[in-house]
């Protein structure tokens, strides 16, 4: 529910950013939870610290759900509209006159209310086509860049190509950190530079990243994986994860919540929220049950696999992908017209509609 929250409270000039605190203070538990790892690994009883300190952000987080307002479009969607006036006042300012957008959004809310069928159902319609590809698309790529694989296990990783056990924990410290900065850069300028071209940099620097440590790990180990590695060649497979990091800092880690978030109609928003969330795990529980035995089998070649799969990602965003920086949520519907692909289903869809 957080990406939707934010993208619905959030100014449309800052949207990228709030979306990008969202992976950065999810990027900061992760540091916070490897840092704890590392702190306690050598004591017997170390493990109940770290599950038990879970309980913290637990309560933060419960208690903060009682403090905060619910989304203007929320509020007007159940006809609460002095309560929705009221939440565009706290999220926007007392001073600034919210009536236009709180019209927009009473115009969207009718729109929508007007349409009886399922949304499920209605998701499926040709005219939501661009939609329901992008939400699925996403995500799903999200998973594939093996970033997930890469936190889960970057202990087990790295013991594999020569690091101790203290050293294989304090090197998922270092990628939590190098990910945690890379965070705050695109923070800053996702909503200046455009979600594209983050996508797409991102995917570069990342492919190379895992196309370098494929080479590294078949050179260094042999084809069969069976060789010691060098102490300098597992420092440099650490350097080249953490610039894949970065990569993914900077791009696929903040926008793969934002872009699912902030493209459905109002109608479907919460729908195609739901959808996406659940390829996003989906995804990453097949990849977490299968990626220790295609690292045993494959050695080097699984991060191959990764990098192929980056390449197509890249190739996606780069023709596929309309820009959505600026643009108002109640105004996203124009930017599927504009695209030189996904135009032909939303013109062709509303060209039936107006037909006598």
């Amino acid at each position: 529910a957080t990406p939707l929250y934010l993208s619905e409270v959030a100014p449309p000039k800052w949207r990228g950013a709030f979306n990008a605190g969202f992976q950065f203070f999810l990027s900061l538990g992760v540091l916070a939870a490897g840092s704890v790892n590392y702190g306690t690994a050598k004591h017997t009883w170390g493990w109940r610290v770290s599950l038990g300190l879970a309980m913290v952000p637990a309560a933060v987080m419960t208690m903060g759900a009682l403090l905060i307002t619910d989304t203007p479009s929320s509020l007007v969607e159940r006809g609460k509209i002095d309560q929705a006036r009221r939440a565009l006042h706290k999220a926007r300012g007392s001073s600034i006159d919210v009536e236009p957008e709180l019209e927009a959004l009473i115009r969207l809310s009718k729109i929508a209310n007007s349409v009886k069928q399922e949304p499920f159902k209605t998701m499926f319609e040709r005219k939501y086509r661009p939609h329901l590809v992008i939400g699925f698309a996403i995500p799903f790529f999200h998973q594939m860049t093996g970033i997930s694989i890469v936190g889960f296990y970057s202990p087990n990783l790295f013991r594999s190509v020569g690091f101790g056990h203290d050293a294989a924990l304090l090197s998922a410290v270092i990628l939590g950190a190098v990910n945690l900065t890379s965070l705050l850069i695109s923070s800053s300028i996702v909503d200046r530079f455009g979600r594209r071209l983050l996508f797409i940099t991102g995917g570069i620097c990342m492919c190379l990243c895992q196309v370098a440590v494929s080479v590294l790990l078949a050179v260094a180990t042999g084809v069969d994986g069976t060789k010691e590695i060098s102490k300098s060649n597992a420092v440099l497979v650490l350097v080249l994860l953490c610039f894949y990091t970065a990569g993914y800092g900077w791009s696929w880690g903040p926008l793969a919540w934002l872009i699912p978030s902030e493209i459905f109609p109002l109608k479907l928003r919460s729908t195609g929220q739901s959808i996406a969330i659940a390829v996003k795990f989906i995804v990453v529980f097949i990849l977490s049950q299968t990626f220790l035995s295609m690292l045993c089998h494959l050695k080097f070649g699984a991060f191959l696999f990764y990098a192929g799969w980056i390449a197509v990602m890249t190739i996606f965003i780069i023709f596929f992908l309309p820009e959505t920086k600026g643009i108002p949520l109640e105004s996203m519907y124009t930017i599927w017209g504009k695209h030189w692909f996904w135009r032909r289903f939303v013109k062709e869809e509303a060209d039936q509609e107006n037909l006598p």
